[in-house]
């Protein structure tokens, strides 16, 4: 990600409650930039989403294989940055906040009932959509069926190597961050966001577009808690662990064990808590 286009620059009044007084000062600071990303499929308008700008082509691409639209890179023929229209139809100046996803063969198009007609907050993964079927969605990946194990000791040290390659964090502090392992312990591809999930989204897109689904063998380290939304990216990813330095969701846990997928919480250097197929952690 380009650093540059993720920041925005504030001024801030800091107050400090000294020993011998209460002192205020006032410096420039730089915060994680926050914007609405419109993604259009076939050209017509389909769903808004606040993210950080930066790595957007992953974005919308995993955002889709979350969504069970797409599950390889043949099924999305190209992805554009187009401008916007006014209110009197007129086009816009581009703004590189709306991306236009045109879909391939194999590809499953959104039907009207699986819409998402309202836009997806940083905070949320599944917000707009329309039914409780919609948000559990069928992965065409067998995530149980995966051999994949991984050591306890190189697992619990994932988020310390997280940690230490989040350049957008170090500078402002207010992203999630989300990184694929090997089970050696090897950093993949790492994606930082406000948006937790957006920043799973960008590691699956980044994954489409390299061709890599099947996500097999692989652990899926977040910075936050792991909830149902992170759990049903990686299991649409065929990513067999989802580890994460919080705690999971009860949706979290039984969606995993219900998908055979090892999932991961409390992960922070010295420990961690397995609570679904504890079989691919090696403890010995």
């Amino acid at each position: 990600m380009a650093t540059g286009m993720a920041r925005h620059r504030v001024t801030r009044v800091r107050w400090n409650d000294g020993a011998d007084a209460a002192t205020t000062s006032t410096r420039e600071d730089v915060v994680a930039r926050e914007e609405p990303l419109e993604i259009r499929i076939d050209g017509t308008s389909w769903s808004v989403t606040m993210r950080t700008p930066g790595d957007d082509f992953d974005l919308v691409a995993g955002f889709l294989v979350s969504e069970g639209v797409i599950a390889a890179r043949d099924e999305l023929a190209s992805l554009r940055y187009c401008a916007g229209f006014d209110e009197f139809g007129r086009r816009e100046e581009n703004t590189y906040n709306v991306i236009d996803a045109v879909l391939g063969r194999g590809a499953i198009p959104p039907t009207d009932a699986h819409a998402r007609h309202s836009t997806t907050t940083s905070a949320c993964g599944i917000c707009g959509t329309t039914s409780i079927e919609a948000v559990s969605k069928q992965s065409r990946f067998d995530v149980a069926g995966d051999s994949f194990r991984v050591d306890a000791g190189i697992l619990a040290r994932l988020p310390d190597v997280l940690r230490e390659s989040q350049a957008l964090f170090d500078r402002t502090g207010g992203v999630h961050a989300a990184g694929l392992f090997t089970a050696e312990g090897e950093l993949l591809c790492l994606r930082e966001d406000v948006g937790r999930h957006n920043a799973v989204d960008k590691i699956v897109g980044w994954a489409v577009r390299e061709d890599r689904l099947p996500l097999s063998g692989t652990v899926l380290q977040v910075s936050g808690r792991a909830s149902f939304e992170l759990v049903q990216k990686a299991r649409l990813a065929g990513i067999p662990m989802l580890a994460a330095v919080s705690a999971p969701s009860s949706l979290a846990v039984d969606l995993a064990a219900a998908s055979g997928m090892t999932l991961v919480g409390f992960s922070r250097g010295s420990s961690l808590a397995i609570y679904t197929c504890p079989e691919r952690v090696l403890t010995d």
